[in-house]
């Protein structure tokens, strides 16, 4: 039996009609087509599917997409905003943070929610709070780079602080 949703997906109004089983993951690659979204482990541990649900990062294998119902998600291909990059991902590719970017989109997302709840880091901090995103080919060392410096383009943009509100007063969903 399908049930209907409604929320907001990259800036965009989305209805749809979807199985009660189907993960948030799921209906971002399979119906949507947004697949910058990518599974890994299907267990919440690696990180590939982190998405921002109400400016909060979240694995989106572990959670319904019924529960997102009347949410604001943002998955990585909304955070470029008139095709220029995001300061974080921008960063990202300035200091060579992926090799060969599975875990990219993943990375991207959760350093941008941990700058705007945490904007002026240490890479102590970045390695600590990164602990459930998972790389098996970088080392880190450039990762925990990128996020620095993504930290400091996201100070001068103006978008360090921009979720800070909604990240703090979002349910815990995940």
């Amino acid at each position: 039996m399908a049930i209907s949703i409604s929320l907001t997906v990259n800036g965009a109004p989305i209805s749809a009609s979807i199985d009660p089983g189907t993960l948030l993951v799921q209906f971002l690659r399979d119906q949507l087509r947004l697949t910058g979204t990518h599974i890994g482990c299907d267990t919440a541990q690696c990180g590939a599917c982190t998405v921002h649900l109400n400016g909060r990062a979240i694995k989106s294998c572990n959670i319904l997409a019924v529960q997102a119902e009347g949410a604001d998600i943002t998955t990585i291909e909304g955070l470029a905003q008139n095709g220029a990059l995001h300061p974080m991902q921008a960063a990202f590719k300035h200091c060579h943070g992926l090799q060969c970017g599975f875990c990219t989109p993943g990375m991207v997302m959760c350093a941008v929610s941990l700058v705007q709840s945490q904007p002026d880091l240490t890479g102590d901090d970045v390695r600590a709070q990164l602990d459930g995103n998972l790389c098996r080919c970088t080392g880190y060392h450039n990762i925990v780079k990128a996020v620095l410096e993504g930290a400091e383009g996201m100070k001068s943009s103006g978008t360090a602080n921009a979720n800070a509100n909604a990240a703090a007063t979002a349910p815990a969903t995940a």
